[in-house]
């Protein structure tokens, strides 16, 4: 009895966490695999495309399946099978999902919202010749395109966040042996799930575990994605321990001629860059000077874009953290060649200096530098909105707190939850004092 309660207890510690209920939602541009679990995800994920059938595989950590996945209506013409398979230890889950080709999914989690709890969200791009099937929680509802203006409805902003390095390519090491990939990754996720906790934003990771990417992987998935934004992760080294330092970079005039010059060359990637204005290309005749005029109107806005929330991110990130520069760098970073995309890489701190390597394996000092760029991004935003967003449509109010007030007292005169003005604040729980300035986020 005794042995068979010990085993109990160290089973129940390996899976804290458990997959309730899994849903799938074809469409005619993807098919959406949701996991619902009872707490927030713990995962990583792979694909495998040199044999058949194509999968993808993800490793549920510290998760038991309560899922009977051949009852799961699947429906797709995208995705074939959703089966188990063996972990790679003990305690984790191994979902394989089965697909007609060499597909590159997009996988993120979700946190708890009105409609439902911890998600973990597969889209597997491909067209559906069947028809859809309905969701039932309109939160996760593939966007329907609207037939007329005043049908439109207001969307998130895309984020995307690239965890520098990865698979075979570990990064900077520091002098205690941690690799710069294990960082940019922890931090891209903590990043990743202050945003999607956040109903105006919504966080598309190049990266969810340890995989290696191609420069033009990384700038694909933000394009493909339709990203507002492009933040890539990295930690710095030196030749020597006492530089020390976040900094944040963005692209240079000299690599944005050089990217402008490719897409120019190349059709397929002229084509993937002028896709915002092709209804202004329409009927028109090949044009190079008016493909010119185009790419450079994109690629100024872009850097300005840039050089702006650059700005704003390293006011934040001084809160946090020691500055190794104060101001926006410039430098030719392939990474950052996205002429539509405002984009910054941020150094979070030098790897090559232990006190500093000490302090990017640490997760309080992860959550900060992350709670720092989700309020610089945000920010950034607020400054710059883009039409059609939520954030677009939320007016910033300030309010000056009186005695006998509480949160929920003023989230009720506003209209809006306790949970949005803590957001808006920072705040880690409900106590607030006299005079103190909070900002109310209000729909317009």
């Amino acid at each position: 009895m005794l042995f068979s309660s010990a085993v109990m207890n160290v089973v129940s510690a390996q899976a804290s966490n458990q997959i309730d209920n899994v849903r799938v939602w074809p469409s005619a541009e993807k098919t959406r695999v949701v996991f619902d679990l009872s707490s927030e995800a713990q995962y990583s994920y792979f694909t495998i495309f040199d044999t058949q059938p194509h999968r993808i595989v993800i490793d549920f950590r510290q998760t038991t399946n309560q899922v009977t996945l051949q009852n799961v209506d699947v429906k797709s013409d995208v995705l074939r099978v959703i089966r188990t398979s063996n972990p790679p230890q003990s305690g984790t889950t191994r979902i394989v999902l089965e697909i007609s080709g060499a597909i590159q999914p997009e996988v993120f989690p979700l946190g708890p919202s009105e409609f439902a709890g911890h998600r973990l969200v597969v889209d597997i791009p491909g067209a559906n010749s069947s028809r859809t099937i309905e969701p039932t929680s309109a939160a996760e509802a593939p966007a329907r395109i609207p037939r007329t203006l005043d049908e439109m409805p207001l969307r998130p902003l895309i984020i995307a966040i690239d965890a520098g390095h990865g698979g075979r390519d570990p990064g900077s090491v520091g002098p205690n042996g941690t690799h710069e990939k294990n960082v940019t990754l922890a931090v891209a996720r903590k990043l990743a799930a202050r945003i999607n906790a956040d109903p105006g934003m919504r966080a598309v990771l190049t990266r969810t575990g340890d995989q290696t990417l191609s420069l033009a992987q990384r700038t694909s998935i933000a394009r493909r994605e339709r990203a507002d934004f492009f933040v890539s992760l990295h930690a710095d080294a030196f030749t020597s321990p006492q530089p020390r330092g976040a900094s944040v970079w963005i692209l240079s005039h000299r690599r944005s001629e050089t990217e402008l010059g490719r897409a120019l060359e190349n059709k397929e990637r002229l084509s993937e860059e002028l896709i915002d204005v092709e209804h202004l290309l329409q009927g028109e005749e090949e044009d190079p000077f008016l493909n010119r005029a185009i790419l450079d109107m994109y690629r100024d806005s872009s850097m300005a874009g840039g050089f702006e929330a650059a700005t704003i991110l390293l006011r934040e990130l001084g809160g946090v953290t020691t500055l190794h520069r104060s101001r926006p760098e410039a430098a030719s970073f392939g990474v950052l060649s996205s002429l539509r995309t405002p984009s910054v890489l941020v150094e979070l701190g030098f790897i090559s200096n232990p006190q500093k390597e000490r302090l990017l394996i640490n997760g309080n000092h992860q959550d900060r530098l992350a709670d720092a760029l989700y309020r610089g991004v945000r920010e950034y935003f607020l400054r710059n909105p883009v039409e059609g967003t939520v954030l677009a449509a939320t007016d910033i109010r300030t309010h000056v707190v009186s005695r006998g007030e509480s949160l929920s007292v003023i989230a009720q005169r506003y209209g809006v939850t306790v949970d949005a003005i803590r957001r808006q604040n920072n705040l880690t729980g409900n106590t607030i004092r006299i005079g103190q300035r909070l900002e109310i986020p209000v729909a317009r």
